[in-house]
């Protein structure tokens, strides 16, 4: 851990192990009743600092790979590869198909860099730590971002193997109080409270949708509702029916902390979901749910899917040095 993380003593920010206090530690171990501590400012920028001291490259635009879709940073070129256990104040991620790393590098040209492997609340993360990365993107110079999942499809008319962009969500933690922005708020990052009506950019979906006419999968990418629930376990039949009628049409345990602090910081933000597996929403079946399919799944869509996200981050790089 570094020594400035070690001075701060930051509540919950050690590899994963969270105090259970409400209280901020300090140093001299006294405690203060005050809102507990996220990463500050000085913090995160150690953090954006050490990645650009080991890299030449200054990307703009940011990918975070979601289950099974981390290939798309092998493609990179050039590439300056950073473990997350060797960056300083970050988490590390525990999940099954997530490399655990940041890559850095070229694609077609357009500096990238790419999370290979997220973190998640139900790995016991709290939220600000989830979506600590987006903030370490920000300060790297980072403008906009392409975020990616694995999610069930609820919608009846996706297919397994579909992939869905997000035009917008619903955020079940939010709902509960909980938000990767709850705390002080820091200007620095962004305004007390921010806009979310916009949050999953409408040029960029909109030129997304001509890319996926080029490329002829109009067959299979669809557009709609994403939510985020807490996991680690999948849902029940009564869960997924409430959620149906709410509007959802994709379900998943990631994604929305890292869309909600992007917005904060003023990221512009295109996101899509792979569907892995059908919602069950009926009781008389013995299928379930498993985090086996949603790899073999994500592993057979592999080539559509770099190729897609190839693409639009190109276009989004040509679209914002014409702007």
């Amino acid at each position: 851990m570094s020594s400035l993380l070690n001075n701060l003593i930051v509540t919950g920010s050690s590899g994963g192990k969270e105090s259970n206090s409400p209280f901020v530690q300090t140093q001299n171990n006294s405690t203060e009743n005050v809102a507990p501590a996220r990463y500050p400012y000085e913090v995160i920028k150690e953090s954006a600092d050490y990645l650009l001291s080991g890299t030449r490259h200054r990307p703009k635009i940011g990918v975070i790979c979601g289950s099974g879709l981390g290939g798309l940073a092998d493609t990179l070129d050039d590439r300056d590869v950073f473990p997350y256990q060797n960056i300083p104040n970050f988490p590390e991620s525990t999940v099954a198909g997530h490399a655990g790393r940041m890559v850095i590098g070229r694609l077609s040209g357009v500096p990238v860099m790419c999370m290979q492997g997220r973190f998640h609340s139900y790995e016991g993360y709290p939220l600000w730590k989830c979506a600590m990365p987006v903030r370490v993107m920000k300060l790297m110079g980072v403008e906009q971002i392409v975020v990616t999942n694995a999610a069930g499809g609820l919608n009846p008319n996706f297919k397994v193997g579909d992939i869905m962009i997000i035009k917008d969500h619903i955020n079940m933690q939010g709902f509960a109080g909980d938000s990767p922005l709850r705390g002080r708020n820091d200007e620095r990052f962004g305004p007390r409270f921010p806009a979310m009506n916009n949050a999953y950019d409408k040029n960029l979906r909109e030129m997304a949708k001509k890319i996926v006419a080029e490329m002829n999968l109009t067959n299979v990418v669809q557009e709609g509702v994403y939510v985020m629930l807490g996991g680690p376990t999948y849902e029940t039949v009564a869960e997924l029916r409430l959620l149906r009628l709410l509007g959802v049409d994709a379900v998943g345990m990631s994604t929305v902390p890292e869309v909600v602090v992007a917005r904060h910081c003023g990221l512009k933000v295109f996101a899509f979901s792979l569907i892995t597996n059908e919602c069950i929403t009926h009781y008389d079946t013995d299928a379930q749910a498993n985090h086996e399919e949603v790899i073999e799944v994500a592993n057979k869509r592999k080539k559509d899917l770099q190729d897609l996200a190839y693409r639009i981050i190109v276009q989004m790089s040509k679209n914002s040095q014409e702007s």
